[in-house]
C-alpha cells in the first residue's frame, strides 16, 4: 500500500496481492466525477430560483448593527460580509441565523432574518470550535484520497460527529491490506497534506441532493451507497455533501467557510477497527488534532495535544450496524 507523497515507501511492509474487485479506480477520476454532479447540481438549483425576491438580513456585531436588502436563494452570508467589510469575509468561520441556527457563510438564504458572523476569538466559541472539528474530518478524507495510490484499495467509510472533549478529530476508511502500521514519515506526509489544503485556502460548499444523486455520485463506494438510504430517509429524501477542490463527501454540517481557517494540525494516529465477518476490506480510524489559524500554543502544549490524539477515538465505530446509529455515525 502505498503513498502518493513517499511513491518508495510500502505501508507496514511489502504489499501483498489482493483481488482485483478490492481495488479502488483512480480515486482522482472518481473525484472528478463526483465534482462535476455537484456543479450540475448546483447550477440547476440557482437556475431555478425563478423571478428574484428580495429578504431583509438585520447583521448583528461589529463595526455597526446594520441591515441588508438580499437575494431569496442566492445570497449567502458571506456574501452579507462582503458588504460589511473584508476581513469579515477572511476570517468568518460561521454564520448564526436569528440567534439560534447555525449556517454555512456558502449557503443560500432562505428566509429574512438576524445574522451574526462568528469567528474562533468570540467569548463563546463552541458552535465554531464544533464546524472546526467537523471540517477537520471532512479534510482528513480529502488528504487521505490524495496521498493514497489507487493500488491501495482505499474507500472512505464514514467520519462521527465531533467531540471536542475526545481530543480528536476522525476519519474512518476501509484498505484492502490488513495490518497496516503507518510510520512517523507516512503520518507526516498526511498531515502535510492538510497543511496544503490551508495553504490553498479553498471555498468550502454545502448541497442538498436527492437520494439518487447522492447514489450517483457516489456510485464506487460500496459504504457511501449503504449509508444514503438511512440518511435521505430522516432528511425528507434530501442527503447534504460537502466539496473542497474536487473532494466531495457527505455531511450534515454545518462546516467552516474555506480551508484557510485550518491552522496547525497533525495527523497523530491510525488505529485499526475489528470487522464484521462479511467485510472484506480492513476498517482503520484516523485520528487527528488541529487549531484554528491565528490560534498559537508552544510546542510543549501543542505535543500534549497531539499525545492526546493518539488514543482511540470513543466515537461510534464504522463496524456497528448503520441504521441503528447513523445519527452518531455520520457528522
Amino acid at each position: 500500500m502505498v503513498l502518493n507523497v513517499y511513491k518508495c515507501v510500502l505501508l507496514g511492509g511489502n504489499l501483498q496481492q489482493c483481488p482485483r474487485r478490492f481495488f479502488s479506480a483512480s480515486c482522482r477520476r472518481l473525484q472528478s466525477s463526483a465534482s462535476s454532479l455537484f456543479t450540475e447540481e448546483q447550477r440547476r438549483q440557482r437556475e431555478s430560483v425563478g423571478r428574484i425576491e428580495k429578504i431583509e438580513i438585520r447583521y448583528l456585531g461589529t463595526p455597526t448593527d446594520t441591515t441588508l436588502i438580499m437575494n431569496r436563494g442566492l445570497s449567502t452570508p458571506y456574501d452579507c460580509a462582503r458588504h460589511i467589510g473584508e476581513k469579515y469575509c477572511r476570517y468568518s468561520a460561521l454564520a448564526l441565523l436569528d440567534s439560534n441556527t447555525p449556517w454555512d457563510m456558502r449557503r443560500p438564504l432562505e428566509e429574512s432574518c438576524t445574522l451574526q458572523l462568528l469567528n474562533f476569538t468570540a467569548s463563546e466559541p463552541h458552535i465554531a470550535n464544533k464546524a472546526f472539528w467537523r471540517t477537520c474530518s471532512f479534510l482528513l478524507g480529502a488528504a487521505l484520497q490524495k496521498a493514497f495510490k489507487p493500488e491501495a484499495g482505499l474507500f472512505l467509510h464514514s467520519f462521527p460527529k465531533p467531540s471536542i472533549k475526545s481530543g480528536s478529530f476522525v476519519h474512518d476508511i476501509a484498505l484492502a491490506r490488513e495490518g497496516w502500521t503507518p510510520t512517523v514519515h507516512e503520518l507526516r506526509a498526511l498531515s502535510i497534506e492538510m497543511i496544503k489544503l490551508s495553504q490553498q485556502d479553498q471555498p468550502i460548499e454545502r448541497l442538498d441532493v436527492s437520494s439518487e444523486l447522492a447514489q450517483e455520485m457516489f456510485a464506487d463506494n460500496p459504504y457511501k451507497r449503504e449509508q444514503v438510504p438511512s440518511i435521505s430517509a430522516q432528511n425528507n429524501g434530501q442527503v447534504t455533501v460537502y466539496r473542497v477542490g474536487e473532494h466531495v463527501d457527505i455531511s450534515k454540517g454545518p462546516m467552516i467557510s474555506s480551508t484557510g481557517l485550518l491552522g496547525k494540525c497533525t495527523v497523530a494516529a491510525v488505529h485499526q477497527v475489528p470487522r464484521n465477518s462479511a467485510d472484506k476490506l480492513s476498517l482503520y480510524r484516523v485520528q487527528g488534532v488541529a487549531l484554528p489559524v491565528g490560534l498559537n500554543l508552544n510546542h510543549f502544549a501543542y505535543g500534549i495535544l497531539e499525545d492526546r490524539a493518539k488514543k482511540l477515538n470513543p466515537a461510534k465505530m464504522p463496524n456497528e450496524p448503520y441504521e441503528e446509529s447513523v445519527a452518531e455515525q455520520v457528522a
